[in-house]
C-alpha cells in the first residue's frame, strides 16, 4: 500500500479553514460501525451546542480515558 503524498497548501488557504475544540459529554459503543468505534457527543459551546460523530479509536483510548 503507497501512501499518497499531499502538496503544502498555502497559509491564505490554511487561514480558510474553521478548526473548532469541544468537550465530550458522553461516549457510547458503536457495535453497528465497520471498523471498531465509539460514539462521541462534543460540546462545542452555546454557537453549535452538542454534536454527535464517530471515532476509531478504541485501540488507544477506553470510554473512561
Amino acid at each position: 500500500m503507497s501512501v499518497k503524498v499531499q502538496e503544502t497548501i498555502t497559509f491564505n488557504d490554511f487561514q480558510k479553514i474553521e478548526v473548532r475544540v469541544g468537550t465530550i459529554v458522553d461516549v457510547q459503543e458503536f457495535p453497528e460501525a465497520r471498523r471498531p468505534a465509539y460514539k462521541l457527543w462534543v460540546d462545542f459551546g452555546q454557537e453549535f451546542g452538542i454534536r454527535k460523530t464517530s471515532a476509531q479509536v478504541t485501540k488507544n483510548y477506553t470510554k473512561k480515558s
